[in-house]
């Protein structure tokens, strides 16, 4: 999909029907989400920008069919691991999907970790200059010979708040950053900052903020977990599918570390405990996106609390007419 998006601001009208679950990946969302989703009548959408791609089920963590069995999912399995999708085409997507769960009498749900899509649903989408493909051409030579680290600190030299934010696996991101400020002069991290708070006012904007060190066990217990449910296998099948997945979809968490494993001989135990660090440190960062989004309204876990009591708190510290 290459298509650019028309309807990429939000609704007042629509936002105010909106409620937002966010939080760091293995924070115990889903499971909350289920709950809510019960207690409010309402449909789940998702935010997370790699539960769009069609056979990437295990390492996104993808909801099951029996969690799928328990509220209506909607943006999920969007497109094959081959294609592109923008941020444009997300939200402009979601408001679709929003317009026609608010007809039905339902509740929209938003529920998942990716920060660009919350901000760009709350804010509307920064899309910037046009691509520059010879200075994109040129980026990627460098970065043939002298490797990914160094297109990051490339990156850091010119905005480093984004590239705190950014891995140096996500060479696509980095390139596009660069891009914006050798056509504009300023940031990417500058002009998203111009982005501030609209006076469309959502539902509830709310944030899992669990312990460091329960969060740290629990990605690590997951990893193991994904790798016993087959991920291994799910990336053979990618790598083996015509067309095979894009760029994108390589450099997905826990995808891109069984790759190399794959296709350049790593050894299987370095890559699964490259995921887990990795996992860790994307944790750390979603935790910035969140903190620093000042739409977003903190609910603090301890990880005793079962999915049930996080889902009455919320209802709790949430006044919503028509919600019991």
């Amino acid at each position: 999909m290459t298509q650019k998006a028309d309807a990429v601001t939000p609704d007042a009208e629509l936002l105010r029907h909106c409620w937002f679950l966010a939080g760091p990946t293995a924070g115990g969302k889903t499971a909350a989400a289920l709950c809510l989703a019960q207690r409010m009548n309402a449909e789940i959408l998702s935010m997370d920008s790699m539960a769009i791609y069609r056979g990437m089920d295990i390492g996104t963590a993808k909801p099951t069919p029996e969690e799928q069995a328990q509220a209506v999912h909607h943006l999920i399995d969007l497109v094959t691991p081959d294609q592109e999708f923008s941020v444009a085409e997300y939200v402009q997507m979601a408001w679709a999907t929003v317009t026609d769960i608010v007809n039905r009498g339902r509740t929209p749900l938003f529920v998942g970790g990716t920060g660009l899509y919350l901000r760009s649903l709350l804010r509307g989408v920064f899309e910037g200059p046009d691509a520059d493909w010879p200075f994109r051409r040129r980026l990627e030579q460098s970065l043939e010979q002298h490797g990914r680290q160094w297109l990051h600190d490339e990156l850091r030299k010119i905005d480093p708040v984004t590239a705190d934010r950014l891995h140096p696996n996500d060479v696509r991101r980095i390139v596009r950053a660069i891009e914006v400020y050798h056509a504009t002069g300023r940031s990417i991290a500058d002009q998203h900052a111009q982005q501030t708070p609209t006076a469309a006012q959502p539902a509830a904007v709310l944030w899992l903020d669990p312990p460091r060190a329960w969060l740290h066990d629990r990605i690590n217990r997951r990893v193991d977990r994904m790798m016993q449910q087959g991920l291994l296998q799910e990336t053979q099948q990618l790598l083996a599918a015509d067309p095979p997945p894009g760029r994108t979809a390589r450099q997905a968490l826990g995808y891109r570390e069984l790759i190399s494993h794959l296709e350049d001989g790593v050894p299987l135990d370095n890559c699964v405990a490259q995921i887990k660090a990795g996992t860790r440190q994307f944790a750390k960062r979603q935790h910035t996106w969140f903190r620093n989004l000042e739409e977003c309204n903190s609910v603090s876990v301890t990880g005793d609390e079962s999915p049930e009591m996080i889902a009455h708190r919320i209802m709790q510290t949430v006044t919503k007419p028509g919600v019991d």
